[in-house]
């Protein structure tokens, strides 16, 4: 929502936008569910190819973006804090 408030959309259309990418997501959860319900062997591909394109759009478009500014050290430690929380909750709950 706040790349479109550079373009200058009013405030309704960027609500309008931010809900119908929500619902497109919520659908997607659905199909997702619907085809891993399928078949047990399509979890881990169907998982990876969703990290893959979170990596990219990480790497691609956000890295840069957070990158600017002179923000490189606070993006940096941002990136390190979040991945050593992320590894603390994931083998807490081993």
């Amino acid at each position: 929502a706040l790349g479109l408030v550079s373009f200058g959309l009013s405030k309704t259309k960027i609500i309008v936008y931010t809900a119908l990418t929500g619902v497109i997501e919520a659908l997607g959860v659905v199909l997702g569910y619907i085809f891993v319900g399928f078949s047990q062997a399509l979890l881990a591909p169907s998982l990876a190819i969703c990290t893959g394109a979170m990596l990219y759009v990480v790497s691609h478009e956000m890295i840069p973006e957070s990158h600017r500014k002179g923000y490189e050290k606070s993006a940096t430690y941002g990136v390190l804090l979040g991945f050593i929380l992320m590894m603390i909750l994931d083998l807490s709950f081993i």
